[in-house]
This record gives structure tokens, C-alpha cells and sequence, in this order.
């Protein structure tokens, strides 16, 4: 059994925490860093983790959200960054993080901390934007895939077969259209190369549901676009409209965890 959490996750900053344990003893890595050091390390104390055992920080791609903390947390706790090779070279162009740094290049799987990595592209306005699909050492796997603008096959292929999957549920598609955003901006957000909606959100879930996973983490809601109660109703109607799924399967297996945008989430296990 391993756990999985996010220590933040919205539009003002990602990063989600994968752990061998859930306490203070479990070596752990990291999936981005979007926020400052101080707020991290806030997240990671009311998880009872100790950054000492932080093992590695695996990169999705280059864009703020999901780099801004990087360059103080590894001043004072320096450990691999693993990436693919484009998002590592923007990320050395940004100077994002310190000289000396640690940099892998993901081409293939990676072993960290007893966890089998693997990463896969999505379709994101970035350099190089991926997921993670990752091992625990009884098999059992999570995947991570929180900027897509579309849910392409290839992605999907990944996220299924999981025991957990973290998603993107970033924006309701009325509050973007009625909000405040400049329409270049929302025209992005909405695009196959900006973010997953809650309606795509929960066709996906759906699917993977049906095929049998039962733990689902909603991540990357947008501050302005979205609230955590839309994002979690937009899914859970959706399906019990769906049908696949019994009333006792949705109420009594299902986990459906909307993950807090500025403090950390509780653990779920994978």
C-alpha cells in the first residue's frame, strides 16, 4: 500500500506528494512545486512528513504554477528534479532552480524511493507538458495528469488500470465564459492545448469508474472558474446519470476527494 496527497492544488499553485507511508519515517517524492518554500513545508508538516526524506521532485512541465517554489525549497533541501529533456531545458533556461542542481532526464522509467515512475505527454501549452503513472512496490499504481486540454486516448491508456487516479477538473465552462478573464484567455483555458473542464473531468472519471477504479483526487481548480462544491456535484451527478455504477458502488467504494487549493488534502491510500 502506498498514499498519495496534494500539499496544494489550483491555478495559484501544484504540488501532490506520493509516500511509501504516511508518516514521519516514509522516504516520499514530489510531483511539482508551484508555491513558495514556506507554504510547502507548512503542507508537508500537516502531513507529518519530514523534508529530509524527500527522495525526488518530478516536473510536469514548465508554467509557474507548477515551479515557483523550487528554486529556495532546494537551496535548502536539494534533491533530483526529473523531467523530460524539453522541460528540463526550459526549466534551466527560467533559472528555476539552483546551479548544481540534479537535473534527469526522464526517456525511460525511473526508480525513486521504492516507486516505479513513468511519465507520459498531454496536450498542454507548454514546452513539454506529461503525467506520471506511478508503481508502489506491491504493484498497485497511481497516475497524475492535472494540464490537458483534451483527454487524448494515449493519456487515457495511461490513467486506466489504476488503483488512483489525480485529474484535472480546472474550470465549469459558464463561470469561465460569464467571468472576468480577457476572451484571448478563456478562449486558451477552453482550448485542446489549455485545461480539462468539470464536464470532461467527469466523463472521464466515469469511464475509468466503469472499468473499475474507485479512488479519484480532483485536482487543478481554477481560483475563478471554478469551486470545489461545482467541481465535486458536476462529477458525482454525472455519474449517477451514467448508470454503470449501482447506487451501493457510488455511495459504499467510491472515493471522490476535491483537492484543497491552498493547504494540504487528507491521504488516500493506492
Amino acid at each position: 500500500m502506498a498514499y498519495f496527497a496534494t500539499l496544494y492544488s489550483g491555478s495559484s499553485g501544484n504540488c501532490a506528494v506520493i509516500a511509501a507511508d504516511c508518516g514521519k519515517n516514509a522516504p516520499f517524492i514530489l510531483v511539482d512545486m508551484g508555491k513558495n518554500c514556506k507554504q510547502t513545508l507548512l503542507s508537508m508538516g500537516a502531513l507529518g512528513l519530514n523534508p529530509d526524506l524527500l527522495q525526488a521532485i518530478f516536473v510536469t512541465h514548465e508554467h509557474s504554477d507548477h515551479i515557483s517554489g523550487l528554486k529556495v525549497f532546494l537551496k535548502k533541501h536539494p534533491v533530483p528534479v526529473y523531467g523530460s529533456p524539453v522541460t528540463l531545458q526550459a526549466i534551466r533556461q527560467l533559472q528555476a532552480v539552483p546551479e548544481g542542481t540534479q537535473l534527469v532526464e526522464m526517456e525511460q522509467a525511473v526508480r525513486v524511493a521504492g516507486f516505479t515512475v513513468e511519465s507520459f505527454a498531454t496536450s498542454h501549452d507548454a514546452a513539454d507538458c506529461h503525467g506520471y503513472r506511478i508503481y508502489g512496490a506491491d504493484g498497485h499504481c497511481m497516475a497524475i495528469a492535472t494540464d490537458l486540454g483534451k483527454m487524448e486516448a494515449s493519456v487515457y491508456q495511461q490513467l486506466c488500470n489504476c488503483q488512483l487516479v489525480a485529474l484535472e477538473c480546472n474550470y465549469d465552462p459558464v463561470m469561465l465564459q460569464l467571468g472576468p478573464y480577457p476572451y484571448l484567455l478563456k478562449q486558451r483555458i477552453a482550448s485542446a492545448q489549455g485545461h480539462l473542464s468539470n464536464e470532461d473531468c467527469a466523463h472521464t472519471v466515469a469511464d475509468l469508474a466503469a472499468a473499475g477504479c474507485r479512488r479519484f483526487a480532483l485536482c487543478h481548480l481554477s481560483q475563478e472558474n471554478n469551486t470545489p462544491d461545482l467541481a465535486r456535484v458536476s462529477v458525482s451527478s454525472y455519474l449517477e446519470i451514467d448508470g454503470r455504477l449501482t447506487p451501493m458502488q457510488l455511495a459504499g467504494e467510491l472515493q471522490l476527494q476535491v483537492s484543497p487549493r491552498h493547504s494540504a488534502s487528507p491521504w488516500m491510500e493506492f
